[in-house]
């Protein structure tokens, strides 16, 4: 007959320790790798919030800038403003007198008329200073969309300037 029975020296206990070993190590080996994952992304994070914190200081400093630099514009400008701010309310109003009083043509009459004459109100009470003013706080108030919007006029104005 076969002999079925296990070596002496604990064959399965020693299979057992062998088996708890590999489990440890390749615990061990989670646990470093969890480690380094997280100081990777920890330092991901730090380099994201920095780059974030960069733009927005730049953007900030622009928007101060262009709310400086229009301000002396509109300063010097003075009374300029004025009279281009009472020409598009007077076009305004002309428009929504003289266009057609009903329809869909007459609602896109009134729309763009309003438009031009709120437009040009704002422009006679602001003018140019306060209208750059209110820009500077658009910009600070919104500081990464408002370096896309300039990243992407550069570059329009970069394309129309090479053809």
């Amino acid at each position: 007959m076969a002999n079925t029975s296990t070596p002496k020296g604990g064959g399965q206990q020693g299979g057992q320790g062998v088996g708890q070993q590999a489990k440890d190590a390749a615990g061990s080996v989670m646990d470093k790798a969890k480690d380094m994952a997280s100081g990777v992304v920890d330092r991901v994070k730090d380099a994201a919030s920095s780059a974030v914190d960069t733009a927005r200081d730049a953007a900030s400093s622009v928007g101060h800038f262009a709310s400086t630099a229009a301000s002396r514009v509109g300063d010097m400008a003075g009374d300029p403003a004025g009279t281009v701010g009472g020409g598009m309310r007077n076009l305004g109003e002309t428009i929504s007198r003289s266009g057609p009083q009903g329809g869909t043509l007459g609602k896109a009459s009134h729309a763009v008329g309003d438009t031009l004459a709120s437009g040009g109100r704002y422009l006679e009470e602001q003018g140019f200073g306060g209208m750059m003013d209110d820009l500077g706080g658009l910009i600070r108030r919104n500081p990464i969309p408002a370096i896309l919007v300039g990243l992407g006029l550069g570059v329009l104005l970069a394309r129309a300037l090479r053809s």
